[in-house]
């Protein structure tokens, strides 16, 4: 995966959810709920044939979610 092309969705100190594609400061789009804001990270990863990273509250990696060209199966 082009790394760049990723989508994250964080927690932000004042309690709302972002989503912010790698290598930016700023967020793309902000939401009242985790599962709104990983739904919109989905959907642009889908549409980049990229991937979606979903932090927890406690900044841990919960879920990831790969679109395009996705090694799994490994080779071998």
């Amino acid at each position: 995966m082009a790394l760049g092309n990723d989508y994250w969705t964080c927690k932000r100190p004042d309690g709302s959810w972002t989503v912010k594609k790698s290598g930016t400061s700023r967020a793309l789009s902000v939401h009242s709920t985790q599962g709104s804001a990983w739904k919109e990270a989905r959907r642009l990863a889908r549409g980049a044939g990229s991937e979606a990273y979903l932090k927890g509250r406690d900044g841990k990696i919960r879920a990831r979610n790969s679109y395009g060209n996705d090694p799994y199966p490994p080779k071998g």
